[in-house]
């Protein structure tokens, strides 16, 4: 595999790090800026939506700029972002400075999966995609962990002083080990729009969405829900989120094979198949014992991201000429996604129990199976002709 694709993953590691990491020191943070919970939980959801938003927008009007400046740009917007939050004291500073983080961020995200494809045969393609998103799941899933381990030793600003350390590393990474790559062509907007008229590309996109807002819907809440459910000292949760980190690390890589050796389409239908059915299964298995319920974890854990490298590898074969706009989209979704999960599942909460998020979550991700089934099912997306003096990104690009 070609090393570029590394340093890749670990740029959007630590991107990813900044959206959730805030989850496990939220009483730090409301108590130090005097708000509620729920305000301090905002901080969580203006990034989703904003990243979900930006994205699409940003890739669309940066289409002409060079990628390597870019991403560099874009780098140290996003450093720049979290120094604000670590040294403000005003909610709307804050507030702002994460929309900032997400928008740059969306930015990254896109260029390093984008970029890691470019650099491989047809043939790895899905393993270079399957590495870039152990690196998003990676940092989404052990980024709770990590920022309570800080936060409860240095203060909830240390983490995000970190992450700007963390940049800094991966902008002189960037720096040093990639070439200048070529902007893509640029496609208008209407015609990125009109990708969505087609049902197999917007029901394509559709899977992350109702996959991620089932998982957050757990996800979201599952310190109260094992709380409530085990009755757990805080060391031992911050064990169960480490071995949650550490599956969903091993399923983004795991699915990278998976998609490579069965190909895109059995290993999505397979896979969103088993993640809806696992969701149940931790919900029996919470009734039987903690050390059951840990491994039933830890597997729902690894498909949770198991289905991104199908999933991406999916939507390149649908509009291989609209690849960034694609999986900028996607991006979009997966983001909306974790903001819907995180609203349905505290509406759940709020009129029943957090006892009923995990059976609630899975039939929010069998709709996401329907939706794969309804996709794959349909005849081939109509291919765009492209110009002989245009390309795709090419295999030369870093």
């Amino acid at each position: 595999m070609n090393f570029r694709v590394y340093i890749l993953a670990i740029a959007a590691f630590v991107v990813g790090m900044v959206e959730l990491i805030v989850g496990g020191i939220l009483n730090l943070i409301a108590e130090d800026l005097r708000i509620s919970i729920g305000s301090a939980g905002q901080f969580i959801t203006i990034f989703s939506i904003s990243f979900a938003l930006s994205g699409p927008i940003l890739i669309n009007v940066t289409a002409k700029m060079e990628r390597k400046k870019l991403y560099l740009y874009t780098m140290a917007v996003f450093m720049i972002s979290n120094v604000i939050v670590a040294f403000t004291s005003s909610y709307a500073a804050i507030i702002a400075a994460r929309a900032l983080s997400a928008m740059s961020g969306s930015v990254i995200v896109v260029l390093s999966v984008s970029l890691a494809a470019s650099l491989v045969p047809e043939t790895h393609k899905g393993r270079a995609i399957g590495i870039i998103y152990m690196g998003i799941s990676g940092s989404l899933v052990l980024g709770v962990p990590l920022g309570m381990m800080i936060g409860n030793a240095y203060g909830w600003r240390a983490p995000f002083l970190v992450i700007a350390v963390l940049s800094l590393l991966a902008m002189a990474g960037i720096a040093m080990f990639t070439k200048r790559t070529a902007p893509s062509p640029v496609i208008p907007l209407r015609e990125q729009l009109a990708l969505l008229k087609n049902g197999k590309i917007i029901s394509a996109q559709l899977i992350v969405l109702l996959l991620l807002t089932g998982h957050l819907t757990l996800y979201g809440y599952l310190q109260p829900f094992v709380e409530s459910t085990f009755q757990v000292s805080p060391a031992m949760m911050s064990l169960v989120y480490f071995l949650f980190g550490i599956a969903a690390v091993s399923g983004g890589g795991a699915g990278g094979w998976i998609a490579d050796r069965f190909g895109t389409k059995r290993a999505i239908l397979v896979i969103v198949a088993c993640f809806s059915l696992s969701m149940f299964v931790v919900l029996l298995t919470a009734q039987i014992s903690f050390w059951v319920f840990l491994i039933a974890m830890m597997i729902w854990s690894a498909l949770s991201w198991a289905i991104s490298p199908a999933q991406q590898t999916y939507l390149l074969q649908l509009a291989p000429d609209n690849a960034e706009t694609q999986l900028s989209l996607n991006s979009s979704m997966l983001h909306l996604g974790i903001a819907m999960g995180s609203i349905i599942g505290s509406t759940v909460i709020e009129h029943s129990s957090v006892s009923n998020n995990p059976w609630v979550g899975g039939l929010i991700a069998a709709a996401a199976f329907g939706v794969a089934a309804y996709s794959l099912s349909r005849g081939s997306a109509p291919a765009k002709e492209k110009p002989a003096s245009t390309s795709s990104l090419s295999a030369e690009q870093l």
